[in-house]
């Protein structure tokens, strides 16, 4: 006896044969939002290690915002909206919370080239950063703003948290690094023996000089290449200093 045989049975009357029986259907094919595998959140997971699961989702985040100030200069970046919209589904998925705990400012007035003054913040912010289980740590984080309106504060801020997401998140940019690009030095030209005969032979020319370059023919390995000397024979230029330097030596002995 089925269900619906056993309720009219209960209350003192029968089915008719000719009823027709209840339609069945089938619950609707719902699909389900893709929150990751989240047996491994089974367990409450230490505030490091739910971080270390968002650092797992946050991949990269390229600077794809223009600063375009003119005079100022003109560079791509990373603004806080784009770090926070890569980091806060993260943080929510893995139950990790980001709160500020301690906030110190510093303030002062800077001049405008303009003749105008604004005002100056430069902010050192804790913040807490609480895993699903209730347990936490601290970090800090800086951020420097100036605004003539009175918005320098939350500008600095703003600054800080997104310093805190990228650094303690690691975030690389997945620009080609400065230091990839792979050189080789060239050797500095070989400066020819022949091309110092003439300050060799010059009589201004001081002792160190020559030492200096009898040390520079012999680190290039051409003392022994001959040359025409100051009196027309030839000679290997090691010698010709040598032997100049002597010679002027002994002349003003005399």
């Amino acid at each position: 006896m089925g269900l619906r045989e056993s309720a009219a049975a209960a209350a003192g009357r029968t089915l008719a044969d000719s009823e027709p029986a209840a339609e069945v259907r089938e619950a609707p094919n719902l699909t389900e939002p893709d929150l990751g595998d989240l047996s491994k959140d089974a367990e409450a997971a230490p505030a490091v290690v739910a971080w270390s699961r968002v650092m797992g989702e946050v991949r990269a985040i390229g600077k794809d915002q223009r600063f375009d100030g003119g005079n100022a200069g003109r560079f791509n970046f990373r603004g806080v909206d784009l770090a926070l919209n890569a980091f806060g589904p993260a943080c929510r998925k893995h139950g990790v919370v980001v709160a500020p705990v301690k906030v110190e400012p510093q303030y002062r007035d800077i001049s405008t080239k303009n003749g105008g003054v604004k005002r100056e913040c430069t902010v050192l912010v804790t913040y807490r950063i609480y895993g699903p289980a209730g347990d936490y740590f601290d970090t800090q984080a800086a951020g420097e703003a100036s605004d003539s309106g009175g918005r320098s504060t939350p500008k600095a801020q703003s600054i800080a948290l997104r310093t805190l997401l990228l650094s303690a998140g690691l975030v690389p940019t997945e620009d080609r690094d400065a230091d990839a690009t792979d050189f080789e030095r060239s050797e500095s030209p070989v400066r020819p023996a022949v091309s110092y005969l003439d300050e060799i032979c010059n009589p201004s020319t001081s002792a160190g000089r020559l030492r200096q370059i009898h040390y520079e023919l012999s680190s290039t390995r051409q003392l022994g290449t001959l040359v025409t000397n100051e009196v027309g024979d030839e000679e290997q230029i090691g010698a010709m200093v040598v032997r100049i330097g002597k010679e002027r030596a002994a002349g003003g002995a005399q």
